[in-house]
């Protein structure tokens, strides 16, 4: 038997955010998807796989290793193995950062195509890695006539950012969040932050606030201000709720109650929605091993 080996190279440029986008809207009128992560580690290496079943659409299992002394190669490598619903055969396996770059980014941008005013043009990016490199292009396609401010800790590393991509999209560098926030019609965060680094009091009404970063239980990047001004929506309840600072804490703390979280994607839309052009809604990217299937199918779709 062989299989497709989809690499980063191979399907990047063949691949469209809305298209995806209408693919993750797609996958979520299927039957509720089965997850399951498993984590294990020698010393400081670490692996994590990544599983899910969709009634209809098939398996995946997401294998990613982390092994932080490797430099000599990439310190986080893996694979996405997708595996057929009918009969449970293997169909192909894909480039993990590649998934990893299209899942992310189109999760965000599926809750920012139904949340986000639709006349946004003026987006902050705060971060400057890989992740704030694919929310642009993806925001881009929503947003097309969008100027993007990017903010990041280490300044060198957004102006690097800027440079990179100014031939194709309209960037500029930003300041101190507390004097780029209030100016923006969208907030995508993508740090590492395990204390909040936005104030509640930065936000003015009809903001979108999409935030990507916090994934462990200990992490977040907003405060309680900020959730408790905002409508809040989430892709998945099942893989933020208890899962992730951003909620957990907050909600631990009695600062919001689980009726605060209005919708995931798994809601009828008519839930998903923003209500007013003055309200401020606030999307939290969980990134769950469900969306890793239903991105895993759209490229394996698209490439075959």
């Amino acid at each position: 038997m062989s299989l497709p080996f989809i690499t980063f190279t191979d399907a990047d440029l063949k691949l469209n955010w809305l298209d995806l986008i209408s693919s993750l809207e797609s996958g979520h009128k299927l039957p509720k998807a089965k997850v399951h992560d498993v984590f294990m580690n020698q010393d400081k290496n670490n692996i994590l796989s990544r599983h899910a079943w969709i009634e209809g659409l098939g398996i995946a299992v997401k294998t990613a290793t982390i092994f932080p002394e490797n430099t000599t190669h990439s310190q986080i490598n893996g694979l996405l193995t997708l595996y057929s619903h009918n009969n449970g055969m293997p169909e192909a396996l894909i480039d993990f950062k590649l998934v990893t770059k299209w899942k992310t980014a189109g999760d965000s941008l599926l809750g920012a195509s139904k949340l986000a005013r639709t006349d946004s043009n003026k987006i902050l990016i705060n971060g400057a890695g890989n992740v704030a490199r694919s929310m642009v292009e993806a925001y881009a396609a929503l947003f097309p006539n969008a100027v993007f401010t990017i903010c990041n800790r280490t300044e060198d590393k957004a102006k690097k950012l800027i440079k990179e991509m100014s031939r194709s999209y309209n960037l500029n560098l930003g300041g101190e969040l507390k004097h780029e926030v209030p100016k923006a019609d969208i907030i995508a965060s993508g740090t590492m932050a395990e204390e909040p680094i936005f104030d509640g009091t930065w936000f003015r009404p009809g903001q979108h606030i999409d935030l990507i970063g916090a994934y462990k239980a200990n992490m977040r990047e907003v405060d309680d201000k900020t959730l408790l001004r905002s409508r809040i929506f989430v892709d998945s309840r099942d893989t933020t709720i208890e899962h992730i600072g951003e909620l957990k804490i907050p909600l631990a703390n009695g600062i919001i109650q689980e009726s605060n979280i209005i919708a995931d994607f798994y809601d009828e839309n008519k839930n998903y929605v923003r209500k007013s052009n003055e309200e401020i809604t606030l999307f939290k990217n969980g990134g769950g091993a469900h969306l890793d299937l239903m991105t895993g199918k759209y490229i394996l779709d698209t490439c075959s």
